[in-house]
C-alpha cells in the first residue's frame, strides 16, 4: 500500500476493503435484475440468507487459484480490468506520442513492467546504490536517508503526510504516524497464538531468503533477520492496535517543533523536516504518541548495524515484487500464500495493468471515463442521493433515541454532505512524471516521488474540496469526514451495484444501500464526531451521545456473536463504523424506495415481491468465497465484517425481512423484535 492509500484508507469509511479478482463469463437468467442463477433456493431464507440469495453462484463459480477472496466485487472487477487492460494494450502499441502526454506515460509504464527479458537482466542492481547508501548511512544522517526512502515509498519507522487538521477542517497540516512493520499489523508481533507464531517463523525464513538473493551469505542472512525481527517487535510494542486507532479523539495529539523536538530528543526532526522539504512546522498531529515519542528512545540504544539491517530491508521489501522473478516468486510466497493462502500469482499482464492503474491513476482514469462512463449515470446517480437524502431527513426526524437539539444539528449536517459523482472536475496533471521504457522499478520510484510531493505541498495551503481520494476507475465508494462528503467512483456505477435496465427495487437494494451506507458514514461512531464543517468537535448533547452508545452496544454484541469458520467471531467493535453503516443503508435505503412508490406497491416480478428483490439485491453484492487465511487475516485486521455476516446479520434487523421471506420463530436467522437494531 503507497503512501496515498494508506493515508486514504485511514481517514475515510469505504464500502470495501479493495481486492480484485475474475470472474467467470456465462449467461445469467435475469428477472427485474435479479440474477436468479445465483440462487440457491432449496435453502429456507430464514437460516441462511446468504446462502438463498448466493448458493447458486457459489456453487457455479469456485475459488480461483490465485485469488484470496472472489465475490461480487470481483465481477465487476474482471469486467474493469477488461476494459482497462483493452485501453492500455491500445496505447502501447503507438509509435508516436508526445512525452510527458498520458499516453507516452502509460504506454512506457506498462511496456517497462512486461519487459522482463530486461528486468530479468537487471535483477537487483536499481537497488545496489541506495543500499550502498544504507550501509554507509551514521546516527547523524539516519534521517535524511529516511526521508529519500520516503520518497521511493518505502517508510521505516514512521510515516509523515499531509491531511486536513480534524479540528480545523481547513487547514492542512503534518500528520506523523507509526509505521515501520514488515508484518500486517503490531499482533502478529506481541500475540502468540499457533497462528501467529508460524507466521512469525515463516517471517524470519522469508527475510533470510531475501537477503540471500540480495548476496548475502545464509549465516549473515539469518542473523540479519533476527535482528530486525526484535527491532521491529519493540516498534510493534509501542504501536496502537486497530481498535485503538479507531478513536479520532486519541489520535489528535497537536505539537509543534519545538515540542515534539523536546520529548523525542533522539531523532532529529528539524534535520528530517527540512529533507522533505516541510517548512510550517507550527502545527503537527501526533497521531500515536507512545510510538513516535517512544521510537526516539528506541533510536538511541538501537546499534547502528541494526537501523542498518532495518533500513536495508525496507528497501528489500518493499521492492521485492518489482525485482528479478527469483524476488517476485519469494515475495508473492510470503506476502500471498502465507498470509492469505493464495498458490498461484497472477499473470504478469493483470499485475502490470493493475500497476500501471495504481500509479498513473488519473491519465489511465481520465482515458477510461472518456469511453466507459455516460453521463445518463451521474444524473441518475444524483437523482437516487437526492430520493436517499429525503429519507435520512425523516429518518432522523422520527429517532425516538435521539433529542430534538441534536437532532436540528444532524440535520444540518446531512445537508451539507457535498455529493462527488463519476469522475473528477480538475485532473491531476502528471506531464512532470518522467517514464522511461526500460527502467520499471525506477518508473515506481517517480511516480512515488511525485505523489508524495504533491501531497507534502499541501501543508499549509488551502484544502483543495475539488479533490477526489479515489480514481474514478476504482470500484469502490467513500465517506470523508473531514470533507463531509460522499464519492461514488464512475466503475461503481455499473451492474450488480447499479443497473439502468433493473427495476427500482433492485438498484435501491444495491447501490440505494451503498449510498445510504455512505452517508450513514457520517453518523457512526467516527463519523458522528465530526460537525458539518468536517471539525472533530462535540455537537451532540451528552445525553443522546450515550443513548447511540447504547443502540450501538446492541449492534456489538449482535455481530460478536456471529460465528465464522464454527469456532471465530466477528470483532463487534473493530467493525462497527461499516456495521452502522450497512445497517443505516438498508433502513434508508427502503424508506426511500416506499417513498418512490407513493403508496401504489407494484406487482411481483416472476413471483419475487419487491421487498424480495430490494433484499436479494443486497445479498448479492456481498456474494463472495474467501480463503480461510485471508478471513482469519481479516477479521483481525479488517473493519469490514466478512460477507455472510453483511447479509445475514445485516437482514434480521429490518422487519420487512421477516414478512417477505415469513421467517418465523425457531429459522436460525429470527430476532425478536425488541431486539431489532436500528440505528438511523
Amino acid at each position: 500500500m503507497n503512501i496515498k492509500q494508506f493515508l486514504f484508507f485511514a481517514a475515510v469509511g469505504t464500502l470495501v476493503s479493495c481486492d480484485t479478482a475474475p470472474e467467470k463469463q456465462e449467461k445469467q437468467i435475469m428477472t427485474g435484475g435479479i440474477e436468479l442463477s445465483n440462487m440457491n433456493t432449496e435453502v429456507k431464507p430464514g437460516n441462511d440468507f446468504f446462502e438463498y440469495a448466493n448458493g447458486g453462484w457459489l456453487k457455479a463459480n469456485p475459488m480461483p487459484e490465485e485469488y484470496s477472496r472472489y465475490g461480487a466485487f470481483e465481477v465487476l472487477g474482471k469486467k474493469n480490468q477488461e476494459q482497462i487492460k483493452s485501453m492500455v494494450e491500445e496505447i502501447s502499441a503507438m509509435t508516436e506520442v508526445e512525452v510527458g502526454s498520458p499516453q507516452q506515460q502509460i504506454r512506457d509504464y506498462y511496456n517497462a513492467g512486461m519487459d522482463t527479458t530486461i528486468i530479468e537482466e537487471l535483477g537487483m542492481e536499481p537497488l545496489k546504490p541506495i543500499l550502498a547508501e544504507i550501509e554507509n548511512m551514521t546516527a547523524e544522517n539516519l534521517v535524511e536517508m529516511q526521508a529519500k526512502m520516503n520518497f521511493i515509498g518505502s517508510h521505516p519507522l514512521l510515516a509523515v503526510f499531509s491531511s486536513q487538521d480534524d479540528k480545523n477542517s481547513s487547514e492542512v497540516i503534518v500528520q506523523l504516524v507509526q509505521a515501520g512493520l514488515g508484518l500486517p499489523d503490531r499482533d502478529y508481533y506481541t500475540k502468540d497464538d499457533e497462528r501467529i507464531v508460524n507466521i512469525r517463523a515463516e517471517y524470519l525464513d522469508h527475510m533470510t531468503k531475501i537477503f540471500v538473493l540480495a548476496g548475502d551469505e545464509k549465516a549473515t542472512a539469518e542473523a540479519k533477520a533476527k535482528s530486525i525481527m526484535a527491532f521491529e517487535t519493540q516498534l510493534a510494542e509501542l504501536s496502537m492496535t486497530m481498535l485503538e486507532r479507531r478513536n479520532p479523539n486519541a489520535t489528535y495529539n497537536i505539537y509543534n517543533l519545538e515540542k515534539l523536538t523536546a520529548e523525542s530528543p533522539n531523532y532529529d526532526y528539524a534535520a528530517y523536516f527540512k529533507a522533505l522539504n516541510i517548512t510550517k512546522t507550527d502545527v503537527i498531529n501526533v497521531r500515536q504518541t507512545k510510538f513516535i515519542l517512544g521510537m526516539s528512545d528506541l533510536i538511541k540504544n538501537t546499534d547502528i548495524a541494526i537501523l542498518k539491517n532495518y533500513f536495508a530491508w525496507n528497501i528489500l521489501n518493499d521492492n521485492a515484487g518489482k525485482l528479478n522473478d527469483a524476488f517476485v516468486q519469494q515475495n508473492f510466497y510470503f506476502y500471498s500464500t502465507v498470509l492469505s493462502g493464495v498458490d498461484k500469482m497472477k499473470p504478469r499482464w493483470k499485475q502490470m495493468i493493475s500497476s500501471t492503474n495504481g500509479n498513473l491513476g488519473d491519465p489511465v482514469g481520465k482515458i477510461y471515463v472518456e469511453k466507459y462512463f455516460p453521463a445518463s449515470s451521474k444524473e441518475r446517480m444524483l437523482e437516487l442521493v437526492g430520493n436517499l437524502k429525503i429519507a435520512f431527513e425523516e429518518s432522523i426526524n422520527n429517532l425516538e433515541w435521539m433529542g430534538a437539539e441534536t437532532k436540528v444539528k444532524a440535520q444540518a449536517k446531512l445537508a451539507a454532505i457535498t455529493v462527488k459523482v463519476g469522475y473528477p472536475n480538475t485532473w491531476i496533471d502528471y506531464t512532470s512524471v518522467s517514464i522511461d521504457p526500460k527502467q520499471y522499478l525506477q518508473n515506481t520510484w517517480n511516480c512515488s516521488a511525485f505523489g508524495y510531493k504533491r501531497n507534502l505541498d499541501k501543508i499549509g495551503q488551502p484544502v483543495d474540496r475539488e479533490e477526489w481520494g479515489m480514481t474514478p476507475q476504482t470500484i469502490n465508494a467513500y465517506y470523508s469526514p473531514n470533507m463531509n462528503e460522499i464519492v461514488f467512483p464512475a466503475a461503481i456505477l455499473q451492474p450488480p451495484f447499479f443497473d439502468a435496465e433493473a427495476d427500482d427495487a433492485v438498484n435501491y437494494g444495491a447501490i440505494g444501500v451503498v449510498i445510504g451506507h455512505e452517508m450513514s458514514h457520517g453518523f457512526d461512531d467516527q463519523g458522528r464526531l465530526y460537525d458539518l464543517d468536517g471539525n472533530l468537535n462535540e455537537w451532540w448533547t451528552a445525553e443522546d451521545a450515550e443513548r447511540f452508545k447504547v443502540e450501538t452496544t446492541k449492534l456489538v454484541a449482535q455481530y460478536n456473536a456471529y460465528t465464522i469458520l464454527d469456532s471465530l467471531h466477528v470483532d463487534g467493535e473493530l467493525t462497527l463504523g461499516e456495521n452502522i453503516a450497512d445497517n443505516g443503508g438498508l433502513f434508508i435505503s427502503y424508506n426511500a424506495l416506499q417513498k418512490s412508490y407513493a403508496g401504489v406497491t407494484p406487482e411481483p416480478i416472476d413471483s419475487l415481491t419487491s421487498d424480495q428483490r430490494f433484499l436479494i439485491a443486497y445479498a448479492q453484492l456481498w456474494r463472495q468465497h474467501i480463503r480461510p487465511k485471508t478471513l482469519m487475516r481479516r477479521l483481525a485486521e479488517d473493519v469490514h465484517s466478512p460477507g455472510d455476516a453483511r447479509v445475514n446479520a445485516g437482514v434480521v434487523n429490518t422487519p420487512w425481512f421477516y414478512t417477505a421471506f415469513n421467517i418465523n420463530e425457531g429459522d436460525a436467522n429470527f430476532v425478536a423484535p425488541e431486539n431489532r437494531i436500528k440505528i438511523w
